[in-house]
């Protein structure tokens, strides 16, 4: 009898360790299931991130985490499979897809304005628009005061985006001719908008470009050929340097990914899109 529940005894401790080490196994395998993982752009991070936040609390079958890292980024990581889907500030290029294949899917989710920003000072002294000669003649080093283009007597701080973001492509092309163009006249290179940002409003003699929800506090947007940077001039196409803002994915999406790019696309992500500074779709 003795030797009987010792046998049993024995069995159930080896059931409990067999159980426990399954679940051991399963659990995390079901959490990361249910992950979403959204990298890329940092000009479309705010709306993703508030949009995760909310998204993640309205239901409970999947947890999506957001990380930014440029657009080029973005991409490549969908495309390795290490993320589920890419925040881009542009289209997916003929050479990523030439790199990658064509199996990109392509969601809007926003858009946005490129806006030229300076300095208080630089505001202040009258310089509250500039053609687009005058600013790729700025990024190419050929005006390097102020007083050239109606400000103060002063050289021009230049600042640009980091190779890979999507806004440095989306800028060096439309003004400048080309996403591959030289910039011999910037002086600083900003990894992400907020940075951006930073720089200028440190600075008495800066100007730089970044999305237009960056705007305020110490950076002033300007006209850019007529036009400035606001709400109406973006949503009508007036502001030549408007863009739209896109999620992608690799192949058809997750059930996860999905049900993110559903909802940042529905009424709810819409509202967010325009609280963060964004014009929605």
């Amino acid at each position: 009898m003795t030797i009987h529940f010792l046998l049993v005894g024995s069995i159930r401790k080896i059931i409990v360790i067999l159980l426990i080490a399954l679940q051991a196994f399963v659990i995390p395998w079901s959490a990361s299931a249910s992950d979403v993982t959204v990298s890329g752009s940092s000009t479309v991070m705010p709306l993703a991130e508030v949009a995760a936040e909310e998204f993640n609390v309205l239901q409970k079958d999947y947890v999506v985490t957001v990380s930014a890292g440029g657009t080029g980024a973005g991409i490549l990581g969908i495309a390795e499979r290490k993320n589920d889907i890419a925040m881009a500030s542009r289209e997916v290029t003929d050479g990523e897809r030439q790199r990658f294949g064509d199996s990109f899917e392509e969601f809007l989710v926003g858009q946005d304005g490129i806006s030229l920003a300076v300095s208080d000072e630089v505001y202040l002294a009258g310089v509250k628009g500039l053609s687009r000669q005058q600013v790729r003649d700025i990024y190419s080093g050929n005006i390097t005061n102020w007083k050239e283009v109606g400000g103060p007597d002063t050289e021009i701080y230049v600042i640009s985006r980091e190779e890979g973001s999507g806004t440095r492509d989306n800028f060096n092309e439309e003004v400048l001719g080309s996403g591959d163009a030289e910039t011999p006249g910037v002086d600083t290179v900003a990894m992400g908008g907020a940075e951006v940002k930073t720089a200028i409003s440190g600075s008495d003699k800066a100007i730089g470009y970044l999305g237009f929800n960056y705007l305020g506090n110490g950076v002033h947007g300007i006209a850019f050929n007529g036009f400035m940077p606001n709400y109406d001039n973006i949503k009508l196409d007036l502001y030549e340097l408007h863009r739209h803002l896109y999620f992608y994915t690799f192949g058809k999406p997750s059930a996860g990914a999905q049900s993110f790019i559903d909802f940042v696309r529905g009424p709810q992500g819409q509202k967010i899109a325009a609280e963060e500074g964004f014009i929605p779709i």
